[in-house]
């Protein structure tokens, strides 16, 4: 009997160590629609996002995060941080009566690669910076790749 205890003990310990790994460093998700295009797949990519950044340091313009949905909470959405708290970012890009917005402190400007089929900080504003799960750092399938920040910084030479 005391066999079958060790196993339950070893199976609960490691059990536990899982969701310690996934509450804290990082854990992986199912990624689906057309939001994201280039960067990941319609059909649905796993990604991996960790915890690590928004704990140590800060996340910034270009990292693609995973983040609660606003508008559904039971959801998760992928998406690109465009602005962090206090960047001055258009609304739609691609109106051609360009509007500002000053993003509020505590929240982030969200927004899909794929700017005509992505509903993103466009449809639902600012998001907060508690609703921000973690940054991804890879698609793990289909044809794994390290997924690294998205925007190149504009140098003016004057």
């Amino acid at each position: 009997m005391s066999k079958y205890f060790k196993s339950a003990a070893l199976v609960l310990q490691v059990a536990c160590g899982v969701q310690l790994f996934n509450n804290h460093v990082a854990e992986f998700t199912w990624c689906f629609g057309p939001s994201m295009l280039p960067t990941l797949n319609m059909t649905g990519d796993v990604v991996g996002f960790e915890h690590l950044t928004q704990r140590f340091s800060k996340l910034g313009t270009g990292d693609l995060v995973v983040a609660v949905s606003p508008t559904d909470p039971s959801k998760l959405v992928c998406k690109r941080i465009i602005g962090v708290p206090g960047d001055k970012v258009v609304i739609d890009p691609v109106s051609p009566h360009r509007q500002y917005i000053t993003v509020p402190p505590g929240h982030y400007w969200l927004m899909g690669d794929n700017l005509s089929n992505s509903t993103d900080s466009r449809a639902y504003g600012p998001v907060s910076g508690g609703l921000i799960l973690g940054r991804v750092f890879a698609r793990l399938w289909p044809s794994p790749k390290w997924i690294d920040n998205g925007l190149e910084e504009i140098v003016e030479f004057s």
